[in-house]
């Protein structure tokens, strides 16, 4: 660059020499024997030469000066994360089947709709089970007054004790079949086993149904989501129960920060990994069950980390890192000294530094490509 400027200025000037002054050339002048022009032609090319001389001392000092953005170094949180992929999930996501066969005489939800736990979404002729109920009720009742008649006159020693067994035996068996027969008639009411949306209807009122693999319908509880995933075995000293985790669902856009809630006790012999579940938080419901999730799961932590931007890390001809440090700062100046680094872990394009600069010290962020050792720095 300065070989360009220098003959640029030594063109002008030569272009000076040859050029007309007041009308007259410089050969003009020396054939005329012009003493005074020319010694007026001299004294502006010597005026030219020192503009030369003036540029040249000015870029050469130029060339050992920089101008550079610094940055002080301070302790900081530093976490390094295993980045790793997985699938949204709820456990309670079901279909829901009829525990007895028969025609769907009620239903009473639709699909999208929201429904509480135990809450009855339809149910199943029951047969006659409902007059048998009614009849063993009746029986029962019956047996219940006698008993209670019996124990009264067995209380007084009156009658005999074969009648107040007999009388008991009666409604205690009587009490048993009522139950049994409300059981199975409990069967016939198709309810909620928890708290959820029904996603699919797949039946109609009036319908034949028994249990199948489609079912009725299906359940799922958006509120208790988790994100499920393997994780390779050199990672089993790391990831515990209650690491912090960063899941980005890339179909919603959004980004959820959860916990891992549990961690598998073997190792798949197939692929060296384990199984590991994050608990993730779905106010909005946008999350889904099978959709993909890219977990950041935080496997280094060091609270008072010296931290510096990766791209200034520099590395010489024997392999050794460095960074340029700002000495013998005063204002927005000083020089640069070259320091060698120890790294550790490296995340989101910062890197830790073990040794060689500590806390509050001043290193070139920005321009450290064009530093050298020494140079005069201006930031």
């Amino acid at each position: 660059m300065k070989k360009v400027i220098l003959l640029s200025l030594v063109s002008i000037v030569l272009f000076a020499c040859g050029s007309k002054e007041n009308g007259t050339s410089v050969d003009t002048l020396i054939e005329t024997k012009n003493i005074n022009e020319l010694k007026n032609k001299r004294t502006a090319l010597q005026a030219d030469l020192a503009k030369i001389d003036e540029a040249l001392a000015s870029l050469e000092k130029k060339t050992d000066e920089a101008l550079v953005e610094v940055m002080t170094v301070k302790d900081t949180v530093f976490n390094h994360y295993l980045e790793i992929q997985g699938n949204v999930d709820t456990k309670e996501n079901i279909l829901i089947q009829p525990e007895v066969p028969g025609a769907l005489v009620t239903l009473n939800v639709k699909a999208g709709q929201s429904v509480g736990k135990g809450q009855i979404l339809g149910r199943v002729d029951d047969g006659g089970m409902s007059q048998q109920l009614a009849s063993i009720q009746t029986q029962y009742e019956l047996a219940k007054t006698t008993f209670e008649r019996q124990k009264r006159l067995w209380d007084q020693k009156i009658g005999s004790e074969i009648q107040y067994l007999q009388a008991q035996t009666q409604m205690v068996s009587l009490q048993k079949s009522v139950a049994q027969m409300k059981a199975q008639l409990e069967k016939t009411v198709i309810r909620a086993p928890f708290t959820g949306v029904i996603d699919e209807v797949f039946v109609e009122r009036g319908q034949i149904v028994s249990a199948n693999p489609q079912g009725l319908m299906r359940i799922v509880n958006l509120s208790s989501m988790y994100v499920s995933t393997q994780v390779p075995e050199t990672y089993v000293g790391k990831v515990k129960v209650g690491t912090p985790v960063q899941a980005d669902i890339t179909s919603v856009g959004k980004t959820y920060q959860g916990k891992i809630r549990q961690v598998g006790k073997s190792i798949n012999p197939a692929n060296r990994s384990f199984g590991i579940e994050v608990s993730v938080p779905n106010p909005e419901s946008l999350l889904r069950p099978n959709q993909v999730a890219k977990l950041k799961i935080v496997d280094y932590t060091n609270k008072s980390a010296i931290v510096v931007p990766a791209s200034i890390i520099q590395q010489d001809a024997e392999g050794n890192k460095f960074v340029y440090v700002v000495n013998n700062a005063s204002g927005n100046t000083g020089t640069a000294k070259k320091v060698m680094v120890k790294l550790g872990q490296s995340s989101n394009n910062f890197t830790e530094i073990l040794s060689g600069i500590n806390k509050g010290e001043v290193v070139v962020s920005e321009g450290a490509n064009t530093v050298s050792e020494g140079m005069k720095l201006t930031f």
